[in-house]
C-alpha cells in the first residue's frame, strides 16, 4: 500500500486510520476467500446460490395481483391471535375494514388487551375490536352469536375461520385428546356458520357476503379413503378412532371434511331463493322507477333463463405449509399452542433443520396471499348483476366518432367488456391463488334391494304428499355437480357435523351438570363441616360440671 498512500498524502493531505485499515480489511477479506474458495469454484457457487433463490421463490408460492377498498366493511376472523391471524388482521385493517377477532381469551389477557391497541396503532384504523367466544364450547359460541345479531350493527360482510388451519399433534405424539381438538374445531366452524347464516339471508342483497374456511395443508393425505372413513365415522364417533394413523392422515381427514362441507354449503345457498336486486345502476338499494314492462320482463328473464347466482360465497382456502402453524407443529415444538403435544427431541430437530425449513416453508406474510385472493376477486353475482343492469339500460345507440380501445366492432362500448376476466368460483378450493382440484370418491351403490325401496318411497310420497309439500321440494333442488364426490358426500358430511354437534352439546350439558354437582357436594360439606365447627365451640365453651 505504500503506492497508495503517498498518492494520497500528494491528494488530499494526510491520511486516516480508517483509510488505511479498510484497503486492509478488503485485502486480508480478499485473501481468505482466495485460500477458501479458489477462483475456478466461483462459477459452480453462484450457480448454487441461484438454485437456492429459485428454490426459495418457489417455495413461497404466488403473491396475489388483486386489491380491494374494505373500508366500512365488517370482518369477523376466527384464530386471530395466531401468526397467520394477526397478519391477516393487519393486512385486512390497513385496507380500511372493520376487525371483530375472536379472543379465545378473555378480553382482560394480556393478549386482546396489548394486541387490539397495538393493531389499532400500526394501521391507523381503530375499528378493530376483540370479542370473546371459545370455540371449544358450544354454550360461548352461542353466546357470542348472540350478542352479535342483538347488537345494534348486524353488518357482516365475511366469515374468516382461520382457526383450523393451526396443527394439531406432532409426528412424535398421537393422542386421544389431540383428535378430539380436531373434531371440536371444526363443530365450532359448523356451529358459528349456521347460527350467522339468518343475519348473512336478510342482508341486502347487493351486499357481496363471503365465508372464507382455511383448512390444513394435508387434504390430499386423505383423499383414497376419506369416503370409507366418513362412513365409518357416521356410526361411531371419529374420536374414538385408532390413534396409530399418522398425524397426515387425521389432519387430512379435518381438512377435506371441512372442504366438502364448504361445498355443499354453497350447494344450498344456491338452491335458496335469491331475491331481484335492483338493477337501476343510478339508483342503489331504492324502488326500480324503470317502466312496470320493463321490470317485469326482467324479473321474468332473472329468475327463468338466466338465474342470479347467491351473493353469498363460501370458499374454502390452503394457505400452503407455514413454519408457525404446519411445520413447528408437526415436530412437537409449540410448547405454549399444544403443551400435550410438545416434544424436546423434536425441539432440537426442528432448530437443527431450521436453514431447510425456512427455504421451503412459508412465512405467514406468504401464507395469506391465497386467502386475500379470495377476498378480493370478484363474484359471479355482481358480474351477473352488472349484465343485467347493462340488458336493462343499454348504452348509447349513437357510435363514438373515434371508438376506444376496447369497443367492439359497431364502435359500441358494453359494460360486458369491462367486467373482471377472472372470477371467483363458489365453493372451490384455492390454493396458491387459484382454483385446486381434488378427487373424492363418491358415496358406494347401494344394493339393488335399497334402490328399490327408495324409488318406491319417493314415489308414494310425490304421490300422497300435498302441495305445500311439493312446492318446498321443488324450489330446494340442490345441484348435484358432482365435485368433491358430488352431493351425496356433501350431504352426508352435513349429517356427520349435526350428529356429533348434537353429542358435544350433550357432553358439554352432562359437564356442565357434573360441576354443579360437584360443587353442590362441596358446599355441602363445607356446611357440614361449618356445623361440626360450632358445635365443637359451643362445647367448648359450656362450663364443666363436677
Amino acid at each position: 500500500f505504500q503506492w497508495d498512500r503517498r498518492h494520497a498524502s500528494s491528494t488530499s493531505g494526510p491520511i486516516s486510520p480508517l483509510q488505511e485499515f479498510i484497503p486492509m480489511v478488503l485485502q486480508v477479506a480478499y485473501t481468505l476467500a482466495s485460500k477458501i474458495l479458489p477462483s475456478e469454484r466461483y462459477v459452480h457457487v453462484g450457480v448454487s446460490i441461484l438454485g437456492l433463490v429459485i428454490t426459495y421463490a418457489f417455495a413461497q408460492g404466488r403473491t396475489t395481483d388483486r386489491e380491494r377498498d374494505l373500508h366500512a366493511r365488517t370482518i369477523i376472523v376466527t384464530g386471530a391471535f395466531t401468526p397467520l391471524g394477526l397478519t391477516l388482521v393487519s393486512n385486512l385493517a390497513s385496507r380500511g375494514a372493520h376487525i371483530i377477532a375472536i379472543s379465545p381469551y378473555p378480553l382482560s389477557h394480556p393478549q386482546p388487551s396489548l394486541l387490539i391497541p397495538a393493531l389499532r396503532t400500526a394501521t391507523n384504523n381503530p375499528n378493530i375490536y376483540a370479542d370473546y367466544a371459545d370455540l371449544s364450547s358450544p354454550a360461548s359460541i352461542r353466546d357470542f352469536c348472540t350478542r352479535f345479531l342483538t347488537g345494534d350493527d348486524q353488518r357482516l360482510d365475511a366469515l374468516l375461520f382461520a382457526h383450523e388451519y393451526q396443527g394439531i399433534g406432532s409426528l412424535f405424539s398421537s393422542k386421544q385428546s389431540h383428535e378430539e381438538k380436531r373434531e371440536v374445531g371444526s363443530l365450532a366452524t359448523f356451529l358459528m356458520a349456521t347460527l350467522l347464516l339468518p343475519a348473512l339471508l336478510v342482508a341486502p342483497v347487493e351486499r357481496d357476503i363471503r365465508i372464507v374456511n382455511v383448512v390444513d395443508p394435508f387434504y390430499a393425505a386423505a383423499t383414497p379413503s376419506f369416503t370409507s372413513h366418513l362412513l365409518a365415522s357416521m356410526t361411531s364417533s371419529s374420536s374414538a378412532s385408532s390413534t396409530h394413523r399418522s398425524v397426515f392422515l387425521h389432519e387430512g381427514y379435518r381438512a377435506l371434511r371441512s372442504i366438502v362441507f364448504t361445498r355443499h354449503l354453497q350447494r344450498i345457498l344456491n338452491a335458496l331463493p335469491n331475491r331481484a336486486p335492483t338493477l337501476d345502476p343510478s339508483l342503489p338499494g331504492k324502488d326500480d322507477t324503470r317502466p312496470p314492462q320493463a321490470a317485469a320482463s326482467t324479473e321474468a328473464s332473472a329468475t327463468t333463463a338466466n338465474p342470479f347466482p347467491s351473493n353469498i360465497i363460501a370458499i374454502s382456502v390452503c394457505p400452503g405449509i407455514s413454519r408457525s402453524q404446519t411445520i413447528s407443529n408437526l415436530f412437537g415444538a409449540e410448547r405454549e399452542g399444544d403443551p400435550e403435544g410438545w416434544s424436546r427431541f423434536g425441539t432440537v430437530l426442528y432448530f437443527l433443520f431450521f436453514p431447510i425449513i425456512w427455504l421451503f416453508s412459508k412465512g405467514s406474510n406468504m401464507a395469506m396471499q391465497s386467502i386475500l385472493h379470495v377476498l378480493f376477486l370478484p363474484t359471479p353475482f355482481k358480474r351477473a348483476l352488472a349484465q343485467a343492469s347493462a340488458a336493462v339500460n343499454p348504452p348509447s345507440s349513437e357510435p363514438s366518432e373515434k371508438p376506444e380501445p376496447s369497443a367492439n366492432a359497431s364502435g359500441k362500448r358494453t359494460r360486458v367488456e369491462d367486467m373482471f376476466t377472472e372470477v371467483l368460483k363458489p365453493g372451490a378450493l384455492y390454493r396458491e391463488c387459484s382454483v385446486a382440484t381434488i378427487s373424492v370418491a363418491p358415496l358406494p351403490e347401494p344394493p339393488k334391494q335399497a334402490q328399490d325401496a327408495e324409488q318406491k318411497a319417493k314415489a308414494d310420497k310425490k304421490a300422497g304428499g300435498g302441495k305445500k309439500d311439493k312446492k318446498v321440494e321443488e324450489d330446494l333442488v340442490i345441484e348435484d355437480d358432482g365435485e368433491y364426490g358430488g352431493e351425496a358426500i356433501g350431504r352426508v358430511v352435513w349429517e356427520w357435523y349435526e350428529l356429533h354437534l348434537k353429542t358435544w352439546e350433550k357432553a358439554e350439558k352432562d359437564k356442565e351438570e357434573a360441576e354443579k354437582d360437584k360443587e353442590q357436594v362441596n358446599k355441602s360439606k363445607e356446611h357440614v363441616a361449618e356445623e361440626q365447627e360450632h358445635r365443637d365451640k359451643t362445647d367448648r365453651s359450656k362450663p364443666k360440671s363436677d
